[in-house]
Parts: structure tokens; sequence; C-alpha cells
């Protein structure tokens, strides 16, 4: 019976996605022109569809999540992700004009992946360490120039038993361009109602915490990994147990060598006759 309910919820969600694709899909070729109100738009698709998906998939969210994120925009916040449940948590809660950067393939996630294209939110190419890289440099210009949010999943992948994973350098390199804040979102449970590569779901406590902000104007290039660590350090201390995962483990920053004074030319004394 779980399998059928588990197709039929399937089934539903993607039919609803597909008619607020459509409608919003409209819109935002009508805003082709303002970047700005087409990333804001699919944020309130983002309020709409991914509230609706929670609740069909039996996912109870208690939280004071969205008033937290709200009061600490624009930032970067970085969140862990563990299963598909994850994607409709970060739709719901994200704040107007908070720009998304996922990967490339998102395209091809049907309706939402197009619409995610045409909307403005940002596409990385992970395979390619230079496209990337190239990537990120476009979205600070765009951040700063929009005054935008963002939102990565910073581990790159989905967890495949739920665990923490260690987090990329691209939202670091985000904050050492911008200066934003660093804002940590903790998602806790997700995985259990939606684990990776099954088709079944199943209703489940999903519990969202957001940190603290981070401040980020004192980082560092030569310093990028302790900061890291330190957000990292952060959400795993946050998680329960099963979702706690290793610790990163960074080597300390090698100080730069010290320069060598010039040796003082000494005068010979003069001698005396």
């Amino acid at each position: 019976m779980s399998v059928v309910i588990s197709a039929i919820r399937i089934v539903v969600g993607l039919t609803y996605m597909a008619l607020a694709v459509a409608v919003f899909f409209v819109v935002c070729l009508v805003l082709l022109p303002s970047r700005r109100l087409r990333i804001a738009t699919c944020n309130v698709f983002g309020h709409i569809t991914g509230r609706f998906c929670l609740w069909l998939a039996g996912a109870r969210v208690a939280s004071d999540a969205k008033a937290r994120m709200q009061a600490a925009h624009p930032a970067i916040y970085v969140s862990n992700h563990t299963s598909i449940i994850d994607v409709w948590v970060a739709i719901w809660l994200c704040p107007l004009y908070t720009c998304g950067v996922a990967k490339k393939e998102i395209v091809y996630y049907p309706f939402f992946g197009q619409l995610y294209a045409i909307s403005g939110h940002l596409r990385v190419d992970r395979g390619n360490k230079e496209s990337a890289v190239a990537g990120m440099k476009r979205t600070a210009a765009l951040v700063k120039k929009y005054g935008l949010g963002m939102w990565i999943w910073a581990e790159g992948t989905r967890s495949r038993d739920g665990k923490l994973q260690p987090l990329k350098k691209g939202f670091a390199h985000l904050a050492l361009a911008t200066r934003l804040p660093i804002v940590p979102v903790v998602v806790k449970g997700a995985h259990k109602g939606w684990r990776k590569n099954s088709l079944m779901i199943q209703g489940t406590e999903i519990g969202v915490e957001v940190l603290p902000a981070i401040r980020t104007e004192h980082w560092r290039l030569e310093t990028l990994d302790l900061h890291i660590a330190e957000v990292h350090a952060r959400m795993r201390e946050a998680l329960p147990d099963d979702q706690k995962g290793p610790p990163m483990m960074v080597a300390a920053p090698v100080p730069p060598p010290r320069p060598t004074a010039k040796p003082v030319p000494v005068r010979a004394p003069e001698m005396v006759h």
C-alpha cells in the first residue's frame, strides 16, 4: 500500500508542478527585460509549490526558519543536502530576491528545471573547474548589482546516507567577492522522507534550524580553508548524531616567509697615521 501511496503522491506532485510552472513561465516571459523580477517571480513560485509539495510528501516542518532567514537577508544561505525534499524546503523558505546556484543539469528536471532556467537563477558546471569559477564570478557580480541573497548546497551533491559531507569552496569564494554574511541552514531528517535513488516517499518530521550569521569581512584567501571548516563545524554541531558525519580536517595555513633584512654595510675604521 505504501508503494501505491508514494506513486500517487509523485503523480499528483508532478501534475501540480506542471500547472504552476505553466503559469509562472508565462509571467517570466513577460518579465524577460528584468532579471531581478524574474528571480523574485521564481521565489514566489517556490513559496507556493514548495509548501504544497512538503504537505503532499507528508513532511511536517515546524520552524521559525522563514522569519530568521528574512531577517538575515541579503546573505549567502549554506545548507546541507540529503533529499529532493531539501529542494522543496529551500524554495519554500527562500526570501524574495534570493538567487539559487544549482548544477547545470537542473534544466533536465521535469517542469521545474525549465522555469529555473528562464527565471535567471544561476547554473554551474561542476565538472569543469574553470567554468565553475567563472560562473561564481558572474554570480558575485549579479548579487552586487541586484542586492540579492544566495542559496547554495555547499556539499556539491546529495548525501547518500544523510551525513554531512565536506563543503566545497564555491560559497566561500562568493563570500570573498561579495562580503555577504554566511547563514548556515541545517535540515534534519529529510533523508528519511525520500532517500536518494528511491521512489519511495514516507511521511516524516523535518527540522530546519537557521544558525546565527557568520560575518565575512575579515575573511582572506590565505585562510579560506579554516573559514570553510568553521562553517562545517557549526552545521555539524547542530545536526543529530546520525547526520553529523566526520569533521573537516584542514591544515593550518602556512604563514608567508618573513622578509630577510638586508645586511647593513659596515664601514671599516680609518687608519690613523
